[in-house]
């Protein structure tokens, strides 16, 4: 009876070393996948700001307030929207369909 009580505690001493290694393992990926989205984020936010500034005057000279403020002029305008949903219009919905 003693021995078998021994082997079932090793076999939990197994099984919760297992698990701490599995949510380890987790925790790892987690920051992994934190990472990835961030640099991806980074990414983006490089690009799109490079494609804003390709189109606007002297760049350097422009304050970050004139930058915002031309920009919630702009897409405050009703066909500026509607050009934006014709343009972006299937955004998500295709993603979503196909999975």
């Amino acid at each position: 009876m003693n021995e078998k009580l021994e082997a079932l505690n090793q076999e939990i001493e197994k099984t919760e070393k297992k698990l701490r290694r599995a949510q380890h393992e987790e925790k790892m990926l987690e920051h992994q996948i934190k990472t990835l989205t961030r640099k991806e984020r980074t990414h983006r936010l490089c690009t799109r700001a490079a494609m804003l500034e390709s189109y606007l005057p002297h760049p350097e000279a422009i304050t970050d307030e004139q930058v915002s403020l031309f920009l919630k002029l702009l897409f405050r305008q009703d066909s500026i929207r509607q050009l934006m949903e014709k343009v972006f219009a299937g955004n998500g919905t295709e993603k979503e369909g196909a999975e």
